[in-house]
């Protein structure tokens, strides 16, 4: 992928912040059909045929009740690129610039008027 590329928003998945992920895990696996495809501490992405979970321990920074939702993108340079000079006058805190997670993820954060945590988020390109 190529930062020429057209950015582009692909899919959008929830986040459901969980007390206990193992337990969380243990429910949505053997009681509703879902599979791992991803886990690390305090994380798990779960799918079940078209759709997909994501999993987050409720921590300070992620409290449990927040709303939060995951857009994964195409071209997340040029996505912010975009949005940088509509989003640049929010107040501190309530964004978040492009960084690279330790688990493969380059993202960047967004919270808006309702206190909803957006992360829009592409796999790092090696």
């Amino acid at each position: 992928m190529t930062d020429t590329m057209k950015p582009r928003c692909t899919s959008i998945t929830p986040i459901i912040p969980v007390n206990d992920l193992g337990r969380a895990l243990n429910f949505y696996t053997k009681r509703l059909g879902f599979t791992v495809q991803a886990s690390d501490e305090g994380y798990a992405y779960i799918v079940r045929d078209e759709i997909a979970l994501r999993l987050l321990t409720a921590s300070d920074d992620h409290p449990k009740g927040e709303q939060a939702c995951y857009i994964c993108v195409e071209n997340i340079d040029g996505l912010f690129d975009q949005m940088k000079v509509a989003l640049e006058d929010l107040p501190e805190g309530r964004l978040k610039a492009p960084f690279n997670q330790p688990y493969g993820q380059r993202e960047f954060h967004v919270i808006d008027e309702d206190s909803v945590l957006i992360f829009f988020g592409e796999p790092v390109s090696n």
